[in-house]
């Protein structure tokens, strides 16, 4: 651990939500990534989201993609169970800002969201789990609950040493503009998203 602060979050309720953030030394991937720990106190077994940049739905709203709504779903809940959000600056499945963007307009030619990705030369997902390992660890973590519907994540962390007692699925958060790309989710990795149950 590097530093440790905190941070009152304006989410939009009456009361600022305050998080500790974390920052870290001599990771992996040499990035910066971020942990933010939430809630009345960190339990023995935490409940951790490892969530991955994406600007276009984190800051601007996007409805694209479903990273938006599960930032703020994710945050809501550590905040009542306690735990840690790893935010992990793998901007689009680890491609970058620009060839996620280059990958949107191959999307709007009618290409998924994975062919578009093998279109541009690139693999279905570069991200790397390490260095989620590595904040955990770093944090006094090695057994979680993880909040997630990706099941690489968790396969990930457990080969790199973290002991996932229980996957909690987070909601579908489907819209006209992104219910292709969550099919494709489904379809191309697994995501545990059930579409029959969302709007």
């Amino acid at each position: 651990m590097r530093r440790s602060v905190q941070v009152p979050l304006n989410r939009g309720t009456d009361k600022p939500t305050v998080a500790t953030m974390v920052t870290f030394d001599g990771l992996s991937d040499g990035h910066e990534h971020l942990a933010l720990l939430l809630g009345p106190e960190t339990p023995e077994i935490p409940l951790v989201r490892v969530h991955s940049e994406c600007l276009t739905g984190d800051v601007f709203g996007s409805a694209r993609c479903d990273c938006g709504p599960q930032l703020g779903e994710a945050l809501r809940m550590i905040e009542t169970a306690g735990g840690v959000l790893l935010y992990l600056r793998q901007e689009g499945r680890g491609i970058g800002l620009y060839n996620k963007l280059d990958a949107y307009q191959l999307q709007d030619r009618g290409l998924d969201t994975y062919e578009a990705n093998r279109a541009l030369g690139l693999a279905d997902d570069l991200r790397n789990y390490a260095v989620a390992e590595q904040m955990l660890q770093a944090l006094g973590y090695t057994e979680i609950d993880l909040l997630t519907n990706n099941p690489d994540k968790r396969e990930q962390l457990r080969r790199h040493g973290i002991r996932v007692r229980n996957t909690i699925p987070t909601s579908a958060f489907a819209t006209p503009y992104n219910v292709g790309y969550l099919r494709a989710k489904v379809t191309h990795t697994a995501h545990t998203i059930r579409l029959d149950e969302s709007a």
